[in-house]
């Protein structure tokens, strides 16, 4: 991925970071809703008690899933300038798809949450809902990284990987992992499946993780692109185990005694996966960072038979 074909516009790269910070809040937005049972308290879809614009009765439920779909509503339409701004100031072509990509991922979460309301719930559909935000997220920090003046305008170091597996692709394996621990949290917070696959997963996404940030901390000490968010990755990782373990206490251990709405265990929860989102975009971060700064060799045929590596 070069960067020569563009110029830095430092307007569009802050707004692109201020649509990454929003969407964050739409993420902890929809924990609460979840964590406080305010999925249905706003029973309609797209409007608000039979309303698009005039507030409901803002009491119970109804401030955490109204609040939700306001944050939502004015990302979407955040989404929707900085994906056209792209299409027109940015030349990479494959910023341009990215920025697409972002609009229809968005257009997709307001479907599904859509359907999650009209369906009651339905605990696939809820799932999705949340796998497909926090994906819109990631490519919103994406968006955001690559419009910042250290990717535009700094030239990438070319470095070669002579890692086996590859640098690469321990960190579209630690990607993979990552959603697959998404689905299954979120079919347990969406009481579609018993918390085992979930923790029981947790082990495996602390074995790729901490094989993929050693891995880039040790072979690429000295680029700061590829080092900073592995390290970052790596403290993520634990805080996340620490919240998992306390989300599962207050959640599944002490069941009898806590009711939905306890402070304790919706601070828990919803800190769980606003890390969750945070350690998943860190990794996106790392990969691209990857792409960008190292090469594969790969040995290829010269005239006279013989093979070089290149």
């Amino acid at each position: 991925m070069t960067s020569e074909v563009t110029q830095y516009n430092a307007w569009h790269h802050r707004v692109a970071v201020f649509i990454a910070l929003v969407t964050f809040l739409v993420i902890i937005a929809g924990a609460l809703v979840t964590s406080e049972d305010a999925g249905l308290s706003v029973p309609d879809w797209p409007t608000s008690y039979g309303h698009l614009v005039k507030l409901p009765p803002w009491v119970g439920g109804i401030v955490y899933e109204h609040s939700h779909r306001m944050i939502a509503w004015f990302t979407g339409m955040c989404t929707i300038v900085i994906a056209f701004w792209t299409w027109f100031v940015d030349r990479r072509r494959w910023m341009r798809y990215l920025a697409i990509g972002a609009l229809a991922t968005i257009v997709a979460q307001g479907i599904l949450g859509g359907v999650t309301v009209l369906h009651f719930l339905p605990p696939a559909v809820s799932t999705a809902h949340a796998a497909v935000g926090q994906t819109f997220f990631c490519i919103a920090v994406a968006i955001a990284l690559c419009t910042g003046r250290g990717w535009v305008q700094q030239v990438p170091q070319a470095l070669a990987d002579h890692g086996h597996p590859k640098l690469l692709v321990l960190c579209w394996y630690s990607i993979l992992i990552l959603y697959i621990q998404l689905i299954f949290g979120g079919m347990f917070r969406h009481h579609g499946m018993s918390w085992a696959p979930h923790v029981i997963n947790a082990l495996s996404v602390a074995l790729i993780l901490t094989w993929t940030g050693v891995r880039a901390i040790m072979q690429f000490p000295g680029v700061d692109a590829v080092r900073r968010p592995a390290v970052t990755m790596l403290f993520l990782l634990v805080i996340q185990l620490f919240l998992g373990f306390a989300a599962f206490f207050t959640r599944v251990v002490n069941v009898p005694g806590i009711s939905p709405g306890e402070s304790y265990m919706v601070i828990s929860t919803v800190a769980h996966v606003a890390v969750g989102a945070l350690l998943l975009a860190t990794t996106v971060v790392l990969t691209f960072q990857t792409w960008r700064h190292t090469v594969i060799l790969r040995r290829t045929a010269i005239p006279d038979g013989r093979a070089i590596t290149a």
